[in-house]
């Protein structure tokens, strides 16, 4: 009788690649000691987790060559080492007998030739898979602990190497990494004409290829890392089981340290990126994590070169202010570009532009917009109230009817593996339901946080109302500074040569001129 045997460790650590060879022997002493058997093939995984079969590739030859009857028999060591997945145990242990190929358990003592085999299965693999899901819980305990006090989880990346859980900037790649800020931000290079600046020029990606897309500049210039933060828990894995991992949208919480390492970059010239990119990006209206919190980022303009206009803080005796200048002036020479009389140089616009005067010429347009105040101040208040009524609704979403639902499908997904398990369902209509009431508890599980979080922050409806006219009529009488709103109806200010200056509305033909 032709026989094969399987094995497998779930890490390629050398201890592990040991307990591998001394299985290997095990097994072949083992059929020599069988007069009657003959070795087919000893069949052998390393580094692969027992959770599922889709990365296995000796498990999966095995299989083949078991349809292709080169032997009858399949020795392995445990049910652990053939799976620690319920279902796949099952599955695969039924689908080799059918064929006439049976499995046996050494140190378990029995195989599926067995008349209570599949029963003593299902308890055996049972255990394996909840040991598999306690250790899963224990690595990712650990990991976040391991975050949360500062150690990296990743390889190493353009400018920075990665070693032991630490970065340390690699100064070879912090310099290209600059460049392509600087030629982004500063010289306004679109991203597709850097890219192919970059092939032209010879610069090699972190793989050795002078291959670069739009794609990958952008990644570069998104990458918090630049900037000296770290977050972490970017992916997540929702099935222990499967293994596959999932972009992080707020399912687990992510780990963010500010000011973790030594920055690439500067802060003000990441955010000044990070505007621009927002700017630039017409898929998309929602701000990003790390959108700029310089007001007039991508706001201001040339109007000598159309160049835009960058920012640095002065410090000053009485203090510091923040002040603007065409980039233009500042991609050569000195940090500061100015002449004796302090106007920049490299370009003949020769304005600089304070933060507080832009925002004073901001109020000034709005003061002069001619429109009723009190009718928008009144609908803008209804409008916002009204949608804060329309997000609480659903009287039915209380915590304690939602906790109920939860708990309820989570009963029926109970029964449906008990069904199957007794034959009930097949494998195909088990992983069809059981994903049906995963979809509908992920949804309970997001307006539960939401029913929470309304109950909690409950408003009296007239005081809400009352606060939200205040607050309108006050920005738009400029009695009160807003940000969000500067941003939002800001269009542009244009500096000019002869000193003066033009600021445009969002979908306005009017323009206002300052001196």
């Amino acid at each position: 009788m032709k026989v094969a045997a399987y094995c497998r460790v779930s890490t390629d650590k050398e201890d592990q690649w040991n307990s591998l060879e001394s299985q290997k022997t095990y097994f072949q002493q083992y059929i020599q000691r069988h007069p009657d058997w003959e070795l087919s093939e000893i069949y052998a995984d390393e580094g692969i987790s027992g959770t599922g079969t889709k990365k296995r590739a000796a498990f999966n030859r095995m299989m083949n060559d078991a349809y292709e009857g080169k032997f009858s028999l399949v020795l392995t060591k445990e049910v652990s080492r053939f799976s620690r997945n319920i279902l796949d145990t099952i599955a695969y242990t039924r689908e080799l007998r059918s064929i006439g190929v049976h499995v046996y358990f050494m140190s378990d003592g029995f195989g599926t030739q067995d008349a209570d085999c599949e029963l003593r299965l299902t308890y055996m693999s049972s255990s394996a898979q909840e040991e598999s899901r306690k250790t899963s819980m224990r690595v990712t305990w650990s990991q976040q602990r391991q975050m949360e006090k500062g150690v990296v989880f990743g390889r190493s990346m353009l400018g920075y190497d990665v070693e032991g859980g630490k970065m340390t900037i690699n100064p070879e790649g912090a310099e290209l990494v600059r460049l392509i800020f600087h030629k982004y931000t500063v010289e306004q290079m679109s991203t597709s004409r850097l890219a192919n600046w970059l092939r032209e020029q010879g610069y090699k990606t972190l793989t050795g290829s002078t291959k670069w897309t739009a794609a990958q500049i952008v990644k570069i210039l998104r990458n918090e890392k630049y900037a000296g933060d770290l977050i972490q828990r970017k992916t997540y894995t929702p099935d222990y089981l499967t293994h596959e991992k999932k972009a992080n949208h707020g399912q687990v919480e992510k780990i963010i340290l500010h000011e973790h390492h030594q920055p690439i970059i500067d802060r003000e010239l990441w955010e000044q990126t990070q505007a621009l990119l927002d700017k630039n990006n017409k898929h998309s209206d929602a701000p990003t994590a790390h959108s700029s919190t310089h007001l007039f980022s991508g706001k201001i303009r040339c109007g000598e070169c159309g160049s835009g206009f960058v920012s640095r803080v002065k410090t000053t005796q009485s203090g510091s202010y923040r002040r603007w200048s065409c980039s233009k002036s500042t991609t050569e020479g000195s940090t500061e570009f100015v002449d004796g009389n302090g106007n920049a140089m490299g370009c003949s616009v020769g304005k600089l532009l304070r933060d507080d005067d832009a925002y004073a010429m901001f109020q000034a347009a709005l003061g002069a917009l001619d429109f009723d105040r009190e009718d928008v101040v009144t609908h803008v208040a209804a409008l916002a109230l009204e949608a804060i009524q329309a997000g609480e609704t659903n009287v039915s979403d209380t915590p304690e009817r939602l906790a109920f639902e939860m708990e309820k499908i989570q009963e029926k997904k109970e029964k449906v593996m008990d069904a199957y398990l007794d034959g009930a369902f097949t494998k195909e209509e088990m992983l069809a339901l059981k994903g049906k009431y995963d979809a509908q508890l992920d949804a309970l599980r997001q307006r539960l946080t939401m029913a929470q979080e309304k109950q909690k922050n409950g408003t009296d409806r007239a005081q809400l109302k009352q606060a939200l006219t205040g607050k309108v009529n006050a920005l738009l009488k400029c009695k009160q500074e807003s940000d969000i709103l500067c941003r939002t109806i800001l269009d542009q200010i244009t500096v000019f040569k002869d000193r003066h200056m033009e600021l445009r509305f969002q979908g306005l033909q009017q323009v206002f001129r300052f001196a």
